[in-house]
């Protein structure tokens, strides 16, 4: 017992197998904290130090050598894919502070933003449709004939063949066993062999979404960009691959500058991205169209590298920020002013909270939240507050709340592709008892 931590583990009935600490009863996982200020560190802000030691900590941060390396390279430059700030100091708006907005508000407050979502829902979003596509090209996955070393999660499967579907309907994708033409503008299927697009997945984790792309269609080259880490399984399957090269990029999206990685020099491309979390989503679309340099200028880019089409499967909506948001100029045009805007992304929040083994798109709107037109509630107005009121609501109309928010944050994507310049459809790819986080931006460059 002297040469273990004496932390009491009480899921596992036993004491902490880790060795103390030289002058301490614990181990550096429970020694406790000292009660001096704790701040993120710089370099990576998944780990917090102690105030006073962040200058020594600075220079042997296993983080360091990553970055410096990371900001030695071409494709690498700082925010480029962050957008324009509004206003100087534009910060981060978490969750918490997004709620306690949204509580400070009076019922009147609340009630005429609720009746402005429904009434902007009901003027832009009604062209949604459905549109879930499992191609034949994708049967070897569907029919489960791949590999029984790779994962096989029936709902993932369903949720990539369809992106993949659509891309192919859309006439970006061509079947191995398909050689005909489909579509108006220069596809893969009309591309020759050496000169198919490389594809590049924007928050590729495990890298599956492009493990079936690879084994239904015709890629020669495949990029991943992750932040994190990963060699996994589908990384060892597709290097397998003796007509497809494979590279990883271990890089914020934010900080991609696409047009200098090498290996895309000259390349047409196709990016895809399965559940782009909040505002990644906002980043890749001004990765791949927006001309990249220090100044952010929002036109095309004149880069040897370029798109040819996308699809993006959008979701966790409720972290989109305000400040990384693709197209303000939209939302304010509508009528919703950043304040909104952090509210309405909160609410997005509420889109899982019902059964969805329904469709919810269908459900009666019986969300009058007991607010009359002149904002004034049935209850004691000096006792009933807006978090109350969100308390009792049902949980079928908070789904409908967010379900509404989501639509319109992703039709303000959609209007910015069609912006600039390219073919595109906002649809739901799978229903929603497969996955709530079910719309699909689709686009390609016009022919």
């Amino acid at each position: 017992m002297a040469a273990r931590c004496n932390f009491w583990l009480p899921k596992k009935k036993r004491f902490c197998a880790n060795v103390p600490l030289g002058d301490s009863q614990f181990c550096g996982n429970h020694t406790q904290r000292s009660d001096g200020q704790w701040v993120p560190c710089p370099i990576h802000p998944s780990h917090s130090v102690l105030e006073q030691n962040l200058e020594s900590h600075l220079k042997r941060c296993p983080f360091f050598k990553q970055a410096q390396s990371l900001s030695l390279q071409p494709f690498y430059q700082e925010g480029i894919n962050a957008g324009k700030e509004e206003e100087e100091g534009e910060q981060n708006f978490s969750s918490e502070m997004k709620r306690n907005a949204v509580h400070a508000m009076t019922l009147s407050e609340f009630s005429q933003l609720i009746n402005k979502i429904k009434s902007i829902h009901a003027s832009i979003c009604n062209d949604i449709r459905d549109s879930f596509m499992i191609p034949q090209a994708c049967d070897i996955w569907t029919n489960r004939q791949v590999d029984r070393g790779l994962p096989f999660q029936e709902k993932h499967v369903m949720q990539q063949a369809s992106i993949l579907g659509n891309l192919e309907e859309f006439g970006v994708l061509k079947s191995c066993g398909d050689d005909t033409v489909s579509g108006p503008v220069k596809s893969q299927a009309s591309l020759d062999d050496d000169d198919a697009p490389a594809v590049v997945e924007f928050g590729a984790g495990r890298g599956y979404l492009t493990q079936v792309l690879a084994d239904c269609y015709r890629i020669k080259k495949i990029l991943l960009v992750e932040r994190k880490s990963y060699k996994l399984k589908a990384d060892r399957s597709l290097r397998q691959k003796e007509t497809v090269t494979l590279e990883r990029l271990r890089i914020d999206i934010e900080d991609l500058k696409l047009n200098a990685v090498e290996s895309l020099q000259g390349v047409p491309y196709l990016a895809i991205g399965k559940h782009l979390c909040g505002p990644a989503t906002d980043m890749t679309l001004r990765c791949c169209i927006i001309k990249q340099n220090d100044q952010h200028d929002d036109a095309p880019s004149e880069s040897t590298c370029y798109l040819i089409g996308l699809a993006i499967a959008t979701c966790c909506h409720h972290l989109c920020q305000w400040k990384h948001y693709i197209n303000k100029r939209y939302m304010l045009d509508l009528g919703i002013s950043k304040d909104d805007f952090n509210a309405m992304t909160w609410f997005t929040s509420w889109a899982v909270d019902a059964d969805h083994g329904s469709d919810l798109c269908g459900t009666d709107w019986s969300l009058d939240l007991q607010i009359r037109e002149n904002g004034h509630v049935e209850s004691d107005l000096n006792t009933y507050e807006v978090k109350d009121l969100v308390k009792n609501m049902k949980a079928v109309d908070r789904a409908v709340v967010g379900l509404m928010c989501k639509d319109i944050i992703d039709v303000g994507r959609f209007m910015w592709l069609k912006e600039h310049g390219l073919e595109c459809e906002l649809v739901k790819y799978v229903p929603s008892n497969i996955s709530p986080e079910n719309r699909l931006l689709v686009a390609r460059q016009k022919s």
